[in-house]
């Protein structure tokens, strides 16, 4: 390895700890608050909560990955800016072009690596978490999900237990349906099957029901059943698809897919992974070319700002892409890549005349 890339590489990755150790302590702390103030009624040790802080931590430091990854490039630059040491390769014949090949390598490779091995860790520590957690929520006696059998809720309301099996969903239907209602001993009360059930409401109206009590049945043209469950909260039960690892993410569109359960959700948070380490590329280059650009300016917390404020900007325009994809207003893949259209062709404006700078 050449002199010059393997300092560039130490710099890079020395101001990628820092950053990252920064970062990982505010969200460690918020994440901490948050924590007590939920459990202020609980009986539970400051060691859980701080527990459960660190095990939350990693997957908000994944989304703030392109903001620490900016602010890094910032300070590799603004180091660089002060030792005078881009100048000194400059006149060694290294050109600002040559230094952003390198920066745009490690980028890549840090891409990969939080792809592969970081998302991995921290999807499964906050899935953790949430079985954890879960326990201790008002919501933790309810329980809804989807498998290669269909849609499964277990829900428990008037001292009975109702666990239902359905096989599709069709707008506000359960199709195929199989109930069983216990009482709180886990006795059967009764078991409905019905091949049509409308959720719109808790107070879910099934059709052409057919009734199973003691060793005998009924036929019931619809009959009601209180619950705590609707289309709206069933069209909910992964929207925390960050606990889920590229495997569980692939098992369930394919279980969403044999329910007839819509996958948007599903397929932008797998694109959104996929396109991840080149999101990161075009930060890389975006933070690059913004330093080079305002290298003359003196003040090392007026850089800082600009990057907060670029960080902040590109925040909403995710969040706004995302939702017009999440909302079927655009395109799914669209949604995804616009952010990095827009990134791409500011860094193509940005970096002419770059060996110039």
């Amino acid at each position: 390895m050449r002199v010059y890339i393997k300092f560039i590489s130490i710099v890079y990755f020395k101001s990628l700890f820092f950053v990252f150790f920064i970062m990982t302590s505010l969200v460690f702390i918020l994440n901490l608050l948050s924590e007590l103030e939920f459990f202020k009624d609980e009986n539970v040790s400051v060691s859980f909560t701080l527990f459960l802080s660190l095990l939350n931590s990693p997957i908000q430091i994944f989304e703030l990955f392109p903001f620490i990854l900016l602010i890094t490039i910032q300070l590799f630059f603004i180091k660089f800016f002060e030792n005078r040491e881009i100048d000194i390769f400059k006149y060694s014949g290294l050109k600002n072009s040559s230094i952003l090949n390198i920066l745009s390598g490690l980028s890549i490779i840090t891409g990969i690596i939080i792809i592969t091995i970081f998302y991995h860790l921290s999807s499964n520590l906050k899935n953790i978490y949430l079985e954890i957690k879960s326990g201790y929520s008002t919501d933790g006696k309810y329980l809804a999900v989807i498998t290669k059998n269909g849609l499964w809720i277990k829900d428990k309301i008037d001292n009975k237990i109702i666990i239902t099996n359905a096989s599709s969903i069709d707008k506000n239907f359960l199709n195929n349906i199989f109930i069983t209602e216990f009482d709180e001993n886990f006795n059967v009360i009764r078991n409905i099957k019905s091949n049509k059930i409308d959720i719109s409401s808790n107070k879910w109206i099934i059709q052409g029901a057919k009734v199973y009590e003691e060793n005998d049945y009924s036929n019931k043209e619809s009959i009601y059943l209180k619950t705590n469950f609707n289309l709206e909260r069933i069209q909910k039960l992964y929207s925390n698809l960050s606990a889920l690892s590229f495997v569980e993410l692939y098992q369930l569109r394919e279980n969403y897919t044999k329910l007839n359960y819509s996958t948007t959700e599903v397929d932008m948070h797998l694109y959104k992974l996929l396109s991840y380490p080149i999101f990161l590329l075009l930060i890389t280059l975006f933070s690059s070319v913004i330093m080079l650009n305002i290298k003359q300016i003196k003040g090392t917390t007026f850089k800082i700002s600009i990057g907060l404020f670029f960080s902040v900007i590109i925040y909403y325009l995710n969040n706004f892409s995302y939702v017009l994809g999440s909302t079927e207003r655009i395109s799914i893949i669209f949604s995804i890549f616009l952010p990095i259209l827009i990134l791409l062709s500011i860094n193509c404006l940005m970096l002419y005349k770059i060996n110039e700078k």
